[in-house]
């Protein structure tokens, strides 16, 4: 998109800008603060935070020439993690930014008053000019922020070469000694410490759009400028600890008790001398104002990026016509700096800064996955980072480790400044986005690779497919027709058997000479049961006394009779007379289960039997016991294997079958079942998905690719429709009205669904049709944080 803004800034002035943005309090204020945490170790704690950052530099380096625009790190977090993470990236950096520039002001605090201690009292006078100083600067152009960034950077490598070459004779070997040992006693600690010392990096990808040829300069400035800054660093500290007595400065009050004061002053005069001394005070007043010049350069642009995607308001997307560059995000990032620096305590807000600028390094790792991962079609970089993944999964761990050695305040406060971030999405922003993140794409493709796997080693297994048909003494005639002929029907294909077993209850014993629940007519259990284990409890081996026959095996498959009892109904097998060629002949099989507590017998029988699938009348009364639940509800929750909830609606054959799901990928299993019964009926098959209807491109195209994968699986004509909808239940009664057979998902048990019913029962009780409602083994159930991912990435 066309911005108006100028490209005027090179690869000597974007290095100089990284660079600027790195050197300031890291290297004029940390390297005493980090000798007391890790002593002469302290220059190897450099190097170390120096190659944790690589990975988040090397990162937003591929993204940047993939998306050369304006907001850097907001704009990399928002395109591959979604607009709610992109915001708290954006807005948190933004104050980040400002902060470190406001401490970088008034940072120079302890080298005027090295030199003359009554400047103090006008530090914070002198601070509020220098921001409106260089908001003005950026005000009027980037490239002379640029050059003046340059400048201040030379002049600043020019008095600190100076310093190492002339400390070099004097260090002393004894205190350098262990500077390299990586097992020195807080040597994390102290990497942790020195870690917002290479903040900076990240920020030149926020004037992407302002970089001249940024497929090649962007990155050789970002890896160039931490590689110089980490030598730098590194070169520096040494010098610091070996020639300065630094437990000796602290004894006698030039540096506080933390390491904190004008250590590289001390440093100066000790090999320069006065003069020495001046040139680096002014290097460390000039290093500090250009970590003010860059932030506010940089902090300018994450408003600018927000605006044009809707997060902020879009009056801070305007470009100056006569300067070329955003002057309200200029001047209202100016503004916050000179509060900033004028009221609120920066050291230690800066503190909370840090830590969330660690979370923005994580965040940028974790980006770059999302982009590589989603497949996105326009994301072509000019510069792939090397070694993916696993540089990346190395900068999210130790940004991870070096964000716990910071403390519980930084991390609070960081997370504070997210949740504000947060609450201005949701209050101002979220209405005004459609957008998604590539890694949201990326998780629900990977999702669908998953369930299209699961479904289509489901199809090809090919083993027989055993059902229970469970009937109770509710269980209409034609219900229980209905479930046989489902039944079989499913089974079929796969040459299992169909157990046909009514389980009637029966009041609890006192005595234990009646306490047999089912007993073998004339057969103990273990000869017609193929399992040789342990059979259920309520079986046993000895008749009653009463003689009854609680179990009937007839050969006849036409037989009408499930037991001889005169206390057992007769229920009318849904079968036509069977020819003695007839595939169905011997695979029903018909029981009676006398039982206290039929939903336990139920499980136990599917357990002991080894079926795949169980058939259960769906009982209306029992939706109305929402919170105790009723026996159906029992079954689902006990029994191991699958499980079929029938409405039964005089279900005669069928020419379509709508399949539906509303959270989430297909279960496999009811793709099965949908199957199996349009290959016995002839029936097709309509897939129905709703997705909201202001739902991105991406999920709709995701939904679609992911459907066209199951259309290959099934063995039937299947059409797909994904249904854009703000009510997904009317949308799918709408569609499925006209099949004959609605097959669904047995939604989880949950409180707001106990309370107020669940959206799939809804679905059932608005169509005419007979409805399958389908769940899945127990193992393949989802979780309740499944569940609620699958709904962010797939449901409305």
């Amino acid at each position: 998109m066309p911005s108006g803004l100028k490209r005027d800034l090179g690869l000597a002035e974007t290095t100089a800008i990284a660079v600027g943005a790195m050197v300031g309090s890291g290297i004029f204020i940390l390297p005493g603060i980090a000798y007391v945490y890790a002593g002469s170790a302290a220059v190897l704690a450099f190097l170390i935070a120096a190659v944790l950052v690589l990975p988040a530099a090397l990162s937003a380096a591929e993204m940047a020439t993939a998306m050369p625009e304006d907001g850097g790190p907001y704009l990399f977090v928002e395109r591959g993690m979604g607009p709610l993470l992109g915001t708290i990236a954006g807005v948190g950096t933004w104050i980040m930014l400002s902060l470190k520039s406001a401490l970088a002001l008034v940072g120079g605090v302890p080298y005027l008053v090295y030199v003359e201690p009554s400047l103090a009292e006008l530090i914070t006078f002198l601070a509020v000019g220098l921001a409106l100083f260089f908001t003005v600067v950026n005000l009027v152009s980037a490239e002379g922020s640029g050059k003046l960034q340059f400048g201040i950077v030379a002049a600043l490598f020019a008095a600190l070469a100076w310093l190492i070459v002339a400390g070099v004779p004097d260090i002393q070997p004894a205190a350098t000694e262990g500077a390299f040992d990586p097992g020195t006693e807080g040597i994390l600690a102290a990497t942790a410490v020195v870690f917002i010392s290479y903040a900076g990096v990240t920020k030149v990808p926020a004037v992407a759009e302002e970089v001249k040829n940024p497929g090649r300069n962007l990155p050789l400035a970002m890896v160039g400028a931490l590689a110089i800054v980490a030598a730098l660093y590194a070169a520096v500290v040494y010098i610091t600890v070996g020639v300065l007595d630094i437990p000796a400065a602290i004894e006698a009050g030039q540096l506080q008790s933390d390491g904190e004061g004008a250590v590289i002053a001390l440093v100066a005069d000790e090999v320069l001398g006065q003069v020495g001394v001046v040139a680096i005070v002014i290097a460390a007043i000039m290093a500090l104002a250009s970590t003010a010049n860059a932030g506010i350069l940089a902090a300018s642009r994450f408003p600018l990026a927000m605006a044009r995607d809707g997060v902020f308001p879009s009056s801070l997307e305007e470009v100056s016509e006569r300067f070329g560059t955003p002057a309200n995000a200029v001047a209202l990032t100016g503004l916050v700096l000179m509060v900033l620096v004028a009221v609120f305590p920066i050291q230690a807000v800066a503190s909370f800064g840090s830590a969330f600028q660690i979370l923005v390094f994580i965040l940028l790792n974790v980006a770059l996955v999302g982009f590589r991962e989603g497949a996105v079609d326009d994301y072509r970089p000019a510069f792939r980072a090397p070694l993916y993944p696993w540089l990346q999964l190395f900068g999210i761990v130790g940004g991870g480790y070096v964000l716990f050695q910071l403390g519980l305040v930084p991390a609070l406060g960081a997370l504070g400044i997210a949740a504000l971030a947060a609450v201005w999405y949701f209050v101002y922003a979220r209405s005004r986005i459609d957008r998604e993140g590539a890694a949201r794409d990326a998780v629900r493709r990977s999702v669908a690779d998953r369930a299209v796997e699961r479904t289509r080693e489901l199809f090809d297994r090919g083993e027989p497919a055993d059902v229970l048909v469970a009937l109770t003494e509710g269980t209409s005639d034609a219900a229980a027709r209905d479930m046989t002929r489902i039944g079989l029907d499913v089974s079929r294909l796969r040459g299992g058997t169909v157990d046909l077993v009514r389980f009637e209850s029966h009041p609890h014993r006192v005595f234990t000479a009646h306490t047999d629940r089912v007993e073998p007519a004339e057969s103990p259990f273990h000869q017609w049961s193929d399992d040789d284990g342990e059979a259920p409890s309520w079986f046993t081996d000895r008749p009653r006394a009463d003689g009854a026959v609680e179990v009937d095996e007839s050969d006849d498959p036409r037989s009408t009779d499930l037991a001889t009892e005169s206390d057992v109904a007769d229920v009318e097998l849904p079968l036509e007379p069977l020819r003695p060629d007839d595939p169905d002949r011997g695979r029903l099989r018909r029981h009676v289960v006398h039982t206290e507590d039929a939903p336990e017998s139920v499980a136990e029988y599917a357990a002991h039997e080894s079926h795949d699938l169980v058939l259960l009348e769906r009982r209306s009364e029992e939706l109305h016991r929402r919170l105790v639940g009723g026996e159906t509800t029992r079954v689902l929750r006990e029994v191991p294997c699958g499980a079929a909830v029938i409405e039964d609606r005089d279900f005669d054959g069928a020419d379509e079958i709508a399949v539906v799901t509303q959270r989430g990928a297909y279960d496999p299993l009811k793709l099965l079942v949908a199957d199996a019964l349009a290959e016995e009926t002839g029936a097709s098959l309509t897939l129905l998905q709703p997705i909201p209807s202001d739902a991105p491109d991406t999920r709709r195209q995701a939904v679609e690719d992911y459907h066209r994968e199951l259309v290959r699986i099934c063995t039937v004509p299947v059409d797909s429709r994904v249904l854009e909808t703000d009510d997904p239940i009317d949308g799918l009664v709408r569609f499925a009205e006209p099949a004959d057979l609605l097959v669904t998902s047995v939604e989880s048990r949950g409180l707001l669904g106990d309370l107020f019913g669940r959206p799939g029962d809804e679905l059932v009780d608005r169509v005419d049709c007979t409805a399958v409602m389908v769940q899945p083994a127990d193992e393949q159930r989802a979780g309740l944080v499944q569940r609620l991912v699958l709904n962010r990435l797939f449901g409305t």
